[in-house]
């Protein structure tokens, strides 16, 4: 819920503009937040004209004194229930700032709302109440905050009429909140006593608090220091969608940092993809002159053809974000079951999904009393520093840095189950695109086209070992060649002997060998090319990772011999040495390999001689368009 309120009519000399600052006011329920909400619109002239008086009509129609939290209660629930449950972003202005107040609920069901308001904020302004002190929900406000990475936080202690204003009490409550705030690493930029229902310390300084002689509220929030506007960051446009129009694809995002225009050069992560912002477009798929900042959503097209997806990140050269697969975050926990090492979770982080693994626990902390518990689990409510290993690459930022692209969401089961910050990132070092200029081939597809009478393509051999992939592909290879064609033969076990011999058998490993020869592959046929790739690649996700870095060039040939008939020709003996214990992660005994649903083409090489499954490869291409109907019209003569 927004509540538009007109700003006072303060204006800043010569017409500059005034600091925008955003604060999060949190604390316990009944302690106070709508009220001094409401105090602070009234003392800073920002309420509209009437409306105090029209409330307080109301509130003797209803036969209930006034409340100032009454300004806040748009919903009738609210009201009925007397407690705040939505999150109410409000506008006023101090002497100097433009504030955006954001009320965050203080109970412990609404938390998660109180996480979307603060991850808004630029500060904080925590409430106490004089008379119940800080209360465990307090200290876990202050833990989130800390969480959150909000540095700016003054503490109001509210209710001080409760205690005849003692200044020993307040002195008290100041004591024990600025030492368990700066236990988290955050200091108080100010503690305030105040009653914000008759107005002490609010806005000025009464007799009620004489012996105070710090900041009101209002000149707490004056002293606060706004963050850096987000268009003088790095560029950062999640992709959420690709669109095509006519012969263009358009990239679709919206830009969370920095700004972009046309002749721009970027980077495409986590794949380091580098090319020049060709036209900048807007609905309905038009372009638009000057830069684009911050908070719009636009669409880009490129100079060049890449494979991009939702979830890639774009900046620009030199700034880009880092890609890993390995992650440490600060989170808060919110699911009924506690979180554990090992665990497999659905992690969010901007427009990008991703399978994680929690490798590790380092911290367990209860934010009521700050008790580090043994690292083995994060119960509900409760806060954590974990290590993540990501399914897949992504493009990701620390928060420190990039408050807004450095923040992670987790779910479970479909339902989200925790958040937090980005720690740090094990990051791949692609850092050095700024010194990489990308050549483009002198020569052009049709010019390719017209020697090799065909387009480029990748042709993806999957299978069993010992199906017949390599077989197979060595004879495609040599017809198309006899035949004046350019295929190229990238075979997986030729290419582990040299380009990926640092490459294991886990299934990052495998994911990483798959990657690597679907970027060669794919390089290859966007040069015209007709790539031949042999390999088991046994894992779908990978296959379907390979398809998406080749697009539409990508042609999945499943060799889908029975697995008995591999094991009996067995023709590297490995089949024998896995039976025997003395070959590890060997694909073909067991069920780790997951045959295609949707290939190009099925083969089963028992069935069929290696001419015969030839021939139906070669039909394949000449009906998808790949080779020209007189090269096919060529073999038939030969």
């Amino acid at each position: 819920m927004t509540i538009a309120v007109p700003p006072a009519t303060l204006s800043t000399p010569n017409g500059t503009t005034r600091p925008l600052v955003r604060i999060v006011i949190v604390g316990h329920v009944d302690h106070g937040k709508s009220t001094l909400v409401g105090r602070l619109l009234h003392e800073t002239g920002s309420l509209p004209d009437g409306k105090l008086e029209m409330l307080k009509a109301v509130s003797a129609r209803r036969g209930m004194p006034f409340e100032w939290s009454f300004l806040l209660d748009a919903l009738q629930t609210e009201r009925d229930q007397g407690i705040t449950i939505d999150t109410t972003q409000i506008s006023f202005r101090t002497r100097s700032r433009d504030v955006v107040l954001i009320d965050a609920p203080g109970h412990a069901e609404f938390l998660r709302n109180m996480i979307t308001g603060a991850s808004q904020a630029d500060g904080a302004v925590l409430i106490i109440d004089a008379l119940e002190g800080v209360r465990d929900q307090t200290r876990r406000h202050g833990y989130l905050l800390q969480l959150l990475g909000i540095k700016q936080v003054a503490v109001v202690v509210n209710k001080m009429d409760r205690v005849d204003f003692s200044a020993e009490r307040f002195g008290a409550i100041s004591d024990e909140i600025s030492a368990h705030l700066i236990a988290l690493g955050v200091t108080p930029t100010a503690v305030i006593p105040i009653s914000a229902r008759d107005g002490d310390g609010v806005a000025e300084r009464t007799a009620n608090i004489a012996w105070y002689q710090g900041p009101t509220v209002v000149e707490a929030l004056d002293s606060l220091t706004p963050s850096q506007p987000l268009d003088l960051l790095p560029l950062r446009l999640p992709v959420q969608a690709i669109y095509k129009f006519d012969d263009r694809r358009i990239v679709a995002g919206r830009i969370e940092s920095g700004r972009l225009e046309a002749g721009d050069d970027i980077v495409i992560m986590p794949a380091g993809k580098i090319a020049k912002i060709k036209t900048v477009e807007s609905w309905p798929a038009t372009p638009v002159e000057g830069p684009q900042g911050a908070g719009r959503s636009v669409g880009i097209t490129l100079d060049r053809e890449l494979f991009v997806e939702r979830g890639d990140v774009i900046g620009h050269v030199g700034t880009a974000p880092r890609d890993t697969r390995r992650l440490r975050a600060r989170i808060f926990w919110l699911h009924d079951q506690p979180l554990t090492a090992g665990a497999t979770l659905l992690v969010r982080l901007g427009t990008r999904e991703t399978r994680a693994t929690v490798v590790a626990i380092e911290k367990a902390v209860d934010p009521g009393d700050l008790a580090s518990e043994a690292a083995s689990a994060i119960k509900r409510n409760h806060v954590g520093e974990i290590d993540l290993s990501l399914a897949q690459p992504v493009a990701a930022d620390q928060a420190d840095e990039f408050p807004r692209s450095g923040r992670l969401v987790i779910e479970v089961g479909g339902r989200i189950a925790g958040g937090g910050l980005v720690l740090s990132v094990d990051s791949g070092q692609r850092a050095a695109t700024a010194d990489i200029v990308p050549v483009e081939s002198a020569l052009k597809p049709e010019e390719r086209a017209a020697r090799f009478r065909h387009h480029g393509a990748v042709l993806w051999f999957t299978g069993l070992p010992g199906s017949g992939k390599s077989t197979l592909a060595k004879a495609l290879e040599r017809r198309l060649f006899d035949r004046g064609g350019s295929p190229i033969l990238l075979d997986g076990d030729t290419l582990r002997a040299g380009l990926n011999a640092d490459l294991g058998f886990t299934p990052q490993d495998r994911a990483e060998n798959i990657r690597r020869l679907a970027e060669i592959a794919a390089h290859l046929a966007a040069n015209g090319h007709i790539a031949i790739v042999a390999a088991v690649s046994p894992a779908l996700a990978d296959r379907a990772a390979a398809r998406r870095i080749a697009g539409d060039h990508f042609r999945e040939i499943h060799v889908a011999t029975p697995a008995e008939v591999c094991e009996q020709r067995d023709p590297k003996g490995h089949y024998a040495k896995a039976r025997a214990g003395a070959l590890q992660n060997f694909t073909g005994i067991g069920n780790d390999y997951q045959p295609p649903t949707a290939s190009e083409l099925v083969i089963d090489t028992s069935a069929l001689t290696v001419a015969e499954a030839a021939d139906q490869v070669e039909t394949m291409l000449a009906r998808s368009g790949v080779v020209f109907d007189e090269l096919v019209d060529l073999a038939a003569n030969i």
